[in-house]
């Protein structure tokens, strides 16, 4: 998975540890030890209003055990929707839920109502900010009362999509004294959807996003398990044996996360493809949210999601978030390539900025017009990243409009250790340049813009991959803000990574060469 202004890939299918600095001794030296990085528990709270009753608070799904005194990241929705996150510690003594709902609504009253942004699709194509529509006719964030079917029943959904409030509380259907009704909603169909999962031999974690996925409250998708370069049939046992009949089970082969994906296209059904990746759990209304914006908008190609750490309890994952996590921000936006965002210089390029592989939907004739997934990108392979920044520009270079829906979430559990966590920084760096050597080798006709913002581009990605020692205020994985501490030896994995990015894309061409788009071979399992 990509994400942030240059690329983050922690997908399923695992690279191979980065040796070339120093003894696994020499690098635990380097894990970081001061206060900053003291376990951070993470937790959601749900209000009435910005100033109003809590709802429901707790700890996030699949976080750990009830919160206690100490530091708390929270996601902060409203009647559901997710509005915002906030950092705050929790005396001794006191209330967790009483601390965080002071902190959100402190932070709620000084920025703009968050209530006023509209439910997907309730703006014209075009604008990059929502106008203020009806009353979330889409709430999303049923968080903890599912309530939902599983794939294949054949209990329909009423056209009201506010069918099942979200996040008021642990039981589902109750509303508090006062409460309004869902609002009726006059928005298109939604069409059939499939939900595309590329894991290699992380059974136990598989497990727990699908779990979270047979949840959605979307009336009709499917889920497709595509099993990528298996050494075990851990994978295949799990699906087959606990989820049979309501989860598919396709093999690849060749090892690659673009090219897992690429034959999750090819045996999907949906009229949308979205995908995720084996370590989140998905919001229950996470599908709908992440789809409704193509039936609302035929030229959409693209929508992402948002992305918020399931936990932060190592400093690893801290540092991971800190750095800029996968969270785009709590603003829905569209980006159309025939009006370029003012404020994006370096559009389309950034594509980092648009969203993250580990939630992204395509429609699919969208995505297999512009020949899916480039093969040699991606976690697995050489070039250790870009595959979703690649599909990204491709549809919006091929005429389509992307949207980001923060109203779409998921949980991701980063990964836990230091060696992860340079692993994972050389992986930004090298899928970066690998993304733009693939778009230039595949797609010549954006060489002259490329080059064009060459000068400003590289400044840019020198400033996100600077070395930091001191720490803001901002709360970890703010999208935009770079002022928390970023180690000498992580910016220097991650430069050497951009460096090595176009040899490692030209190494994984030779690999794939000779390996088909899998549309023709549709139905092979």
């Amino acid at each position: 998975m990509n994400s942030t202004p240059h690329g983050r890939n922690t997908s399923g299918t695992s690279p191979g540890p980065v040796t070339a600095a120093g003894s696994d001794a020499a690098r635990g030296q380097e894990t970081p030890r001061s206060p900053l990085f003291a376990e951070i528990q993470v937790t959601e709270l749900d209000l009435e209003a910005p100033d109003g009753a809590v709802l429901s608070f707790g700890p996030a799904p699949g976080g750990g055990p009830a919160v206690r005194s100490g530091d708390v990241y929270a996601l902060v929705r409203l009647r559901g929707r997710p509005v915002a996150t906030v950092m705050c510690r929790v005396p001794p003594g006191k209330a967790p839920a009483d601390a965080v709902a002071a902190a959100a609504r402190a932070a709620l009253a000084s920025s703009e109502p968050p209530a006023s942004r509209g439910a997907p699709g309730d703006h014209p194509p075009g604008s990059d900010r929502p106008r203020p529509g009806p009353a979330a006719t889409t709430e999303p964030g049923t968080s903890r009362t599912p309530g939902n079917r599983p794939p294949g029943s054949d209990r329909q959904r009423p056209a009201s999509a506010a069918t099942t409030e979200p996040g008021t509380s642990r039981t589902p259907g109750d509303r508090p004294p006062g409460r309004p009704g869902p609002a009726a909603t006059t928005e298109p169909r939604t069409s059939r959807a499939s939900v595309v999962v590329a894991t290699r031999e992380r059974a136990d974690q598989l497990a727990r996003a699908l779990d979270s996925l047979l949840e959605q409250d979307h009336p009709d998708f499917e889920i497709v398990v595509v099993d990528n370069a298996p050494a075990t049939s851990a994978t295949q046992d799990l699906v087959e044996h606990k989820y049979a009949e309501r989860v598919r089970y396709v093999r690849e082969p060749v090892p690659g996360l673009a090219v897992a994906h690429n034959r999750g296209i090819a045996v999907a059904d949906g009229a949308v493809v979205a995908f995720t990746d084996d370590d989140v759990v998905a919001d229950p209304h996470w599908l709908t949210a992440l789809t409704a914006p193509f039936a609302a908008d035929p030229g959409l190609g693209c929508a992402t999601g948002l992305i918020l750490p399931a936990r932060l309890r190592t400093p690893a994952q801290i540092l991971l978030e800190s750095h800029g996590g996968f969270a785009k921000g709590f603003e829905a936006r569209l980006y159309d390539p025939a009006r370029p965002p003012a404020d994006e210089p370096l559009f389309p390029f950034t594509a980092g900025s648009f969203g993250s592989g580990a939630n992204m939907a395509f429609r699919a004739t969208a995505l297999r017009d512009i020949g899916g997934f480039d093969p040699a990108t991606g976690t697995g392979t050489p070039a250790r990243g870009g595959d979703d920044l690649y599909a990204f520009v491709s549809v919006l270079a091929a005429g389509h409009r992307l949207r980001y829906t923060p109203d779409a979430l998921v949980w991701h559990h980063h990964r836990e250790t230091w060696q992860d966590l340079r692993n994972q920084a050389y992986g930004y760096g090298a899928g970066l340049t690998a993304y733009l050597t693939a778009l230039l080798v595949r797609r010549p006709a954006l060489l002259p813009a490329l080059l064009r913002k060459l000068p400003r581009g590289l400044a840019h990605a020198r400033t996100i991959t600077a070395h930091r020692e001191a720490a803001g205020s901002a709360v970890p994985g703010a999208h935009g803000v770079q002022d928390h501490p970023w180690p000498r030896r992580l910016s220097r994995l991650e430069r050497r990574g951009m460096l090595a990015g176009p040899v490692g894309y030209a190494r994984a061409r030779v690999r794939v060469r000779g390996v088909a788009l899998p549309w023709e071979r549709r139905g092979e399992k």
